[in-house]
């Protein structure tokens, strides 16, 4: 994970993400390096955000607290953000950093621009993914990402973070 440090100084705190119905970047914005690719075997580099639990939330301002406020909402349909760059050889993954600055989030169930759909007050967390070219045969910003041999995920702890249409908590501000 790249830019770990403003990550963590944003965990430590509660990170909220800013979805709106146009769709809204992400900050920070998930940067990866990634090592260990065959240099000549084609790879796609794909993102997806789950749900971290069942649950929804809600800021309680007199204690500066997210605090549970009952189920989540039912889950919204799969979306998968495939890097532009998709596919690319691993020597060319390798000696860059892979930047999702462009990925949108939303809270338009309705979005048909490719923006990650995601319910307000919920809990997510991003997850990389890479995949063998011939593994993501079947890859599809509307489909869930492959399983099996030739596809890894990756996430990092401090990425979790709390949807809002507005900042909540005004350290994060």
């Amino acid at each position: 994970l790249q830019g770990a440090e403003l990550w963590k100084r944003f965990h430590e705190i509660g990170t909220e993400m800013i979805i709106t119905k146009a769709g809204r970047r992400m900050f920070p914005a998930m940067r990866v390096k990634i090592s260990g690719l065959d240099p000549h075997q084609q790879y796609y580099i794909a993102m997806d955000i789950v749900p971290v639990d069942n649950k929804r939330y809600r800021y309680v301002y007199h204690s500066s607290k997210w605090m549970v406020a009952g189920n989540a909402d039912s889950p919204v349909p799969p979306r998968v953000y495939i890097h532009p760059d998709s596919p690319a050889s691993g020597e060319t993954w390798m000696r860059q950093v892979i930047s999702f600055d462009k990925l949108k989030l939303t809270n338009n169930e309705l979005d048909d621009q490719g923006h990650i759909i995601l319910h307000s007050m919920h809990k997510y967390q991003p997850r990389v993914h890479v995949i063998r070219k011939d593994c993501g045969d079947d890859l599809s910003p509307i489909k869930p990402i492959p399983a099996g041999e030739g596809v890894k995920a990756f996430s990092f702890p401090e990425t979790v973070f709390t949807t809002v249409t507005a900042y909540q908590n005004q350290q994060v501000t």
